[in-house]
């Protein structure tokens, strides 16, 4: 009898080993078959200039350009159809380019744009599977109507429009198939991505970073959590005259799929046509959400980009997609308000500096001066230092990210980003790139003011009013004041 168990137990190890084997194998191929598309994107793109080289030699002033500029459109092209066409990681690659850099042509960018909110769908077919597995129910049957057609796609899901039951309007996200082990390949191509980061921060904590890229990358495939942290953004905005958060539908919810209230409104390339009235309004509701969340609620909402956000004029904007969040402790908070206090407010250099120290944001007892560190560091404060208005332009965006990166500065030997931060850096490569974009103006040092909990100043616009009315009503609906 023992023997028997005993083989039997032996056997089953010894097919588990040989799934596990397999898995990995699959595994494997998939990153291998990833990285090549990725390679032979770039290789297309170095042999495209390789064989104009000789034009681009022979060609003079505006047709040199010109010739520049198609070259450009159609590396764009192929970076969109690819990367859009893979999906996962490297299509969010594709999406910060398609903002960050005010080098590229309006047609480049607008190819690139593709990637924000429209990208290729799955099959009608492939979506009701993972909604019949998810559900339990065929989405015919799950909604009282179901559009098979997407609305709106993205990284790694898609979203369908559906009304409930009772009535409700929904909007419905659902996950690609195999999207998860797309991702868990790319991440697991982090050679490439070590080396990058040891060269762009040499004191960096390349494990701790990547570490904490998987962990935040890798919750955004469980929708469960996203729903979660759509919850918490919900309650916290509930009744804000300018912020939008739809609600979460929890009986139609589930591991790979999430259903919330239906929004509409413009798109970012709409609202790019407004007035710069309306543009400066926008702005100013999408910089408090980002710091009012990150003070207030304790958390960041870490994919600031375009196709995340839908205006409805006088500064009204609804918050999409809740799967990228980081959570802050206090701990974890308080370095960041003694950097901004002790270098805006207290404008003590010394403390700034220890502050930063202390956090990990810079090596202790590096041979540098303190004006040499704060003059490295000021073009990321530049917009609170002083109480005036200032223009987010895409050239002030461009040189935030440029600092962020720039390898001849002293300084960039000795910085790094500890692991609770990494996914905050998104306000330097993202916001500030999103804001300059809409060339937006505001006082927003008297803003910020109005939400630094060491200031904590009265209402500096009619945005801020409102918003002192909801918060007055707020903290008396919870009995208690507001953090």
């Amino acid at each position: 009898m023992r023997k028997a168990l005993a083989a039997a137990v032996a056997a089953a190890g010894a097919t588990a080993a040989v799934l596990l084997i397999r898995r990995r194998r699959g595994h494997g191929r998939l990153r291998l078959r990833r990285g090549i598309a990725a390679l032979g994107l770039a290789a297309r793109g170095g042999a495209r200039y390789a064989s104009n080289a000789p034009r681009l030699f022979a060609a003079a002033g505006e047709n040199r350009q010109q010739l520049r500029n198609d070259l450009a459109l159609q590396t764009a092209e192929d970076v969109a159809d690819t990367l859009g066409a893979m999906k996962g990681v490297l299509m969010k690659l594709g999406q910060m380019a398609s903002y960050v850099d005010d080098g590229l042509s309006p047609a480049v960018r607008r190819t690139l744009s593709r990637l924000q909110d429209s990208v290729p769908p799955m099959s009608p077919e492939l979506a009701a599977g993972v909604v019949t597995e998810e559900l339990g129910l065929p989405p015919d049957r799950a909604f009282a109507r179901w559009d098979p057609e997407p609305i709106a796609a993205a990284s790694i899901g898609q979203v369908h429009r559906a009304m409930t039951h009772d009535g409700r309007a929904v909007a419905v996200k659902v996950q690609y198939p195999g999207i998860a082990e797309s991702m868990a390949a790319d991440l697991d191509n982090v050679s490439l991505l070590r080396r990058m980061l040891k060269v762009t921060a040499p004191s960096q904590d390349v494990d701790a970073l990547v570490a904490e890229l998987r962990d935040r990358v890798l919750e955004e495939l469980d929708y469960r959590q996203e729903a979660e942290n759509q919850r918490v953004f919900a309650a916290y905005y509930a009744g804000h005259p300018t912020i939008g958060v739809p609600a979460i539908v929890d009986e139609l919810s589930a591991r790979r799929v999430v259903t919330s209230e239906l929004s509409t409104g413009a798109r970012f390339a709409e609202l790019a046509t407004w007035s710069q009235e309306e543009r400066d309004l926008a702005a100013e509701t999408i910089y408090r959400f980002v710091f009012r969340s990150l003070y207030d609620a304790h958390a960041f909402n870490g994919d600031p980009h375009p196709g995340n956000y839908l205006f409805h004029g006088g500064g009204r904007v609804t918050f999409l997609d809740y799967g990228l969040v980081k959570h802050f402790t206090d701990v974890e908070l308080e370095p960041l308000i003694h950097m901004v206090r002790d270098l805006c407010v207290a404008n003590d250099p010394e403390a700034f500096r220890r502050a930063m120290e202390e956090a990990g944001f810079l090596v202790r007892g590096a041979p540098l001066s303190t004006g040499v560190i704060v003059d490295h560091m000021a073009v990321f404060y530049q917009l609170v230092r002083k109480s005036t208005p200032l223009t987010i332009t895409p050239e002030y965006a461009s040189a935030v990210v440029r600092r962020f990166f720039d390898l001849r500065s002293p300084v960039a030997a000795y910085v790094a980003i500890p692991r609770s931060y990494v996914i905050l850096q998104r306000i330097n490569l993202g916001l500030f790139a999103l804001l300059g974009e809409l060339n937006a103006t505001a006082n927003w040092r008297a803003i910020a003011e109005e939400i630094w909990p060491f200031v904590r100043a009265p209402a500096s616009t009619p945005i801020g009013e409102a918003e002192a009315i909801w918060r007055a009503e707020r903290a008396g609906t919870t009995g208690k004041a507001m953090r």
